[in-house]
C-alpha cells in the first residue's frame, strides 16, 4: 500500500507541474501529459479504494 501511495504522490506531482505550465505558459504538450495523467491518477485512485477496503476488512 506504500508504494501505492507513493506512486499517487508522483503522479500528483506530475499532474500538477504539466497544468501549471498549461495555464501559466499555454503550452499544449504539457496540457497533453497533464490529462495523461489524470487518467492514471484515476486508475491509481480506484486501486487504493480497492485495497483500502481491504485493508479495513481485516
Amino acid at each position: 500500500m506504500k508504494d501505492l501511495i507513493e506512486n499517487i504522490q508522483a503522479t500528483f506531482e506530475s499532474f500538477k507541474t504539466d497544468a501549471t505550465t498549461q495555464l501559466e505558459d499555454g503550452n499544449k504538450s504539457a496540457g497533453t501529459r497533464a490529462r495523461k495523467a489524470s487518467l492514471e491518477l484515476e486508475k491509481l485512485l480506484k486501486e487504493f479504494r480497492k485495497v483500502s477496503i481491504a485493508e479495513s476488512k481485516k
